[in-house]
């Protein structure tokens, strides 16, 4: 599971866009991919240098050229001169601590944001480091690790009858904006199903690991939370602002990205006080059983006590007490101890105290 605070000790101090990254190191050597279309050419491939990356500068087509790893400060640095970007954004780009937010620079837009996804085998969320710049042709993409949600855009992309083939750079910033909100959709129905087992697990048989299960639930919304708040702002300056780079017919997209992005917000909060109340319900739930054991036990302990008495009563020492040399006496006695266990059964269940 992520940290919730990341250590940033290594940039304190420092000059304003130093290069340091802050966050954990999810790959040895970064990778740079590239896609380059227009509406008759398609071209994928990996290059090794960043110099590959220029020739596609003096083209008139899209290009989306995808950075896996920025641990390496001197790969971004890089970046960073060949396409004139500000030293403040490549430090946001290596500071995966970085909330979500958009930024506005002479020549490109530069976003952040998380990218969410669900591990089946920890049954957990993932949060990975995602940041966006967007030319006049070119997309940048930067990643902590190789693998995304991208790949229903890259099929788009292939595809040459699709709108994305035909629209410019922004399109392409808005489809994936998209792909990142849709798996929120995914990660939130996830945890959906997983809350309404875990409230059925509660009502039945509340344990300690049902505990856990609630604290990891918490700890999951409280991540989307965080990353979904600040998008909201994002794509709705995306939107509203006027910039050349985003042109009129992308900005009715981004209009229903925001409305998604309300959606995950208002299905954020539903299932935080969905899981809020499941800790209400597993202390009831605790409360009572631990309630039915204490009335067994009290029950039980009401029904020995007259008993005990006669036994009592019967097991002092005396030489002259009546009964004892009775040949009846002892079936009378447990006779009557059984009929006055016997009836305060009856009488406990008559009351419905059983």
């Amino acid at each position: 599971m992520p940290k919730f605070f990341k250590k940033r000790s290594k940039s304190a101090g420092l000059a304003p866009g130093t290069l340091v990254h802050i966050g954990e190191r999810l790959m040895e050597k970064p990778k740079i991919s590239v896609i380059d279309y227009s509406p008759d050419q398609f071209e994928e491939k990996t290059v090794k240098t960043i110099e590959e990356c220029m020739a596609y500068q003096e083209k008139p087509t899209v290009t989306w050229i995808n950075i896996d790893g920025i641990h390496q400060a001197n790969t971004i640095e890089q970046i960073g001169h060949s396409f004139n970007i500000h030293p403040l954004t490549l430090e946001n780009i290596m500071n995966t601590a970085q909330r979500p937010k958009i930024e506005y620079f002479p020549g490109y837009i530069f976003i952040t944001l998380k990218m969410m996804y669900w591990s089946e085998d920890s049954q957990e969320v993932g949060i990975e480091h995602i940041s966006l710049i967007l030319t006049d042709h070119t997309v940048l993409s930067f990643q902590e690790r190789e693998g995304d949600v991208f790949n229903t855009v890259r099929q788009r992309i292939k595809n040459t009858t699709g709108k994305i083939r035909k629209s410019g750079a922004d399109y392409l910033i808005y489809a994936l904006l998209d792909s990142i909100v849709d798996q929120y959709f995914l990660i939130l129905e996830k945890l959906g199903d997983k809350t309404e087992l875990l409230e059925d697990d509660l009502i039945n048989q509340p344990s300690s690991e049902n505990l856990q299960i609630i604290h990891q639930g918490k700890r999951n919304l409280i991540f989307l939370r965080n990353a979904v708040w600040p998008l909201r702002e994002v794509v709705n300056k995306l939107e509203k602002d006027e910039s050349k780079l985003i042109k009129k017919s992308t900005k009715l997209f981004l209009r229903d990205v925001y409305d998604h992005t309300i959606q995950v917000i208002e299905t954020v909060e539903a299932l935080r006080d969905m899981v809020s109340g499941l800790m209400d319900i597993y202390l009831s739930s605790v409360s009572n059983k631990m309630n039915e054991v204490m009335k067994v036990l009290t029950i039980i302990a009401t029904i020995f006590i007259p008993l005990t008495f006669l036994a009592g009563v019967y097991g002092m020492n005396f030489h002259y007490m009546p009964e004892l040399s009775w040949k009846w006496a002892y079936p009378v006695i447990l006779s009557v101890m059984f009929i006055i266990g016997t009836g305060m059964y009856f009488f406990f269940k008559k009351k419905k105290w059983l």
